[in-house]
């Protein structure tokens, strides 16, 4: 039997009930809920696992070693005396990423080469020879984190950020993290078995999370690789049935899930991303300004979208969020319009009392996921209160 251990998912502000929820789900045990990170226990074959299906994880560490810090000597001594040769050989290639707080260590770099002089001066001492820095594709990324004077060594099982899904090859101007997307879209409630539209798609991020939250697709299925197939206790067998026995369990929703845009470049780049993730036969994408399209069902209709927030986009946004009001009024009866934006100013014009307001970040911009819940035979919105 593999012996359990402690992880650390790391996610975004606002997202970490549905990533408790998520690993709850998948079987984790001793789920704890953290500021942007959630802490859980499991084996070897469960931290695959979760690299492989968590939708709203973007990191996936396993700590190794806690300690107290107390001056940049202390750290040096920690990574000078920690058994590195467990994890890596004297031809291997790491790289250190810090995050401190406090005032004992300022910046995180200076950290990182301090616990980097301390690692290789021991393999250098030992062997006449030291393991390499790579930043890029390294055989251990390790993860600093301290905390005023408390220090954690983990090890990061995922490499590059797990929203790095590898469907998408083609963008448009202002995409959406894929983690972000598949937040939202648990986050706005939708259970995959009603019809599922994006009328600003853009890139198709949304659409396609959506595709692979319906079908319960592992979500990192088509990424090239993940930081643990290096380690020195890879286990391809173990992953390889892991991987099959999530892929057993992938089903067809048989709905409907579509996106459209009015820019040529965005349905083109969206139409490649679908190929690329296998979902042509689930999503279809169209050419379509939003404000010409009306609800084609006359069942329940799941919309969730990403407008410009006039970051990027010049152009006046407070007439465009009118636009998207009165859209939501004249043509889509029975619909839970969701949409997210930082815009606070223009939201204003929407023109419709939103009956859920969350607040979230989309990169470093403040934003709110908004509900305008539009009901079948009326204009008018039911007023429900705030959250």
């Amino acid at each position: 039997m593999e012996q359990n251990f402690k992880m650390l998912a790391k996610t975004f502000f606002g997202f970490e009930e549905i990533l408790t929820k998520e690993l709850r789900q998948l079987g984790a045990q001793e789920v704890e809920i953290g500021n942007r990170a959630v802490s859980f226990v499991g084996d070897k074959g469960f931290m695959y696992k979760a690299n492989l299906c968590l939708r709203s994880a973007l990191k996936i560490l396993k700590p190794i070693h806690t300690a107290t810090v107390q001056s940049d000597q202390d750290l040096y001594q920690l990574f000078y005396d920690f058994p590195w040769t467990d994890y890596l050989n004297v031809d291997s290639k790491f790289v250190i990423d810090s995050v401190v707080y406090g005032e004992i260590f300022t910046h995180s770099q200076y950290a990182s080469q301090k616990a980097k002089d301390g690692l290789v001066d021991q393999f250098r001492d030992q062997f006449e020879a030291r393991p390499s820095v790579e930043m890029n594709r390294p055989d251990l990324r390790i993860n600093l984190h301290i905390q005023n004077d408390q220090c954690t060594i983990s090890l990061d099982s995922s490499g590059v950020s797990l929203h790095q899904r590898g469907y998408r090859t083609a963008t448009n101007i202002a995409p959406l993290n894929e983690v972000l997307a598949a937040g939202l879209i648990q986050l706005s409630g939708w259970q995959g078995n009603t019809d599922f539209f994006d009328p600003m798609c853009g890139s198709g991020t949304i659409v396609i999370e959506a595709a692979l939250f319906a079908c319960n697709i592992p979500v990192n299925i088509n990424r090239k690789s993940f930081a643990f197939e290096k380690w020195k206790d890879w286990d391809e067998v173990l992953f390889e049935t892991i991987k099959n026995s999530q892929l057993k369990k992938i089903t067809n929703p048989n709905i409907q899930i579509k996106g459209s845009d009015k820019a040529p470049s965005a349905v083109e780049k969206a139409l490649q991303n679908v190929e690329n993730a296998n979902l042509s036969d689930f999503i279809s994408i169209e050419k379509k300004d939003f404000f010409q399209v009306e609800k084609e069902t006359k069942g329940p209709l799941h919309l969730l979208t990403n407008p410009p927030y006039g970051e990027r986009l010049e152009g006046d946004m407070n007439m465009l969020y009118q636009g998207i009001g009165d859209a939501f009024k004249q043509s889509f009866p029975n619909t839970q319009a969701w949409m997210i934006s930082s815009n606070m100013e223009a939201l204003k014009f929407v023109g419709l009392r939103p009956s859920r307001k969350i607040k979230l970040f989309n990169g470093k911009l403040e934003s709110r996921l908004l509900l305008y819940p539009i009901y079948e035979g009326t204009k008018r919105i039911h007023k429900l209160k705030d959250d």
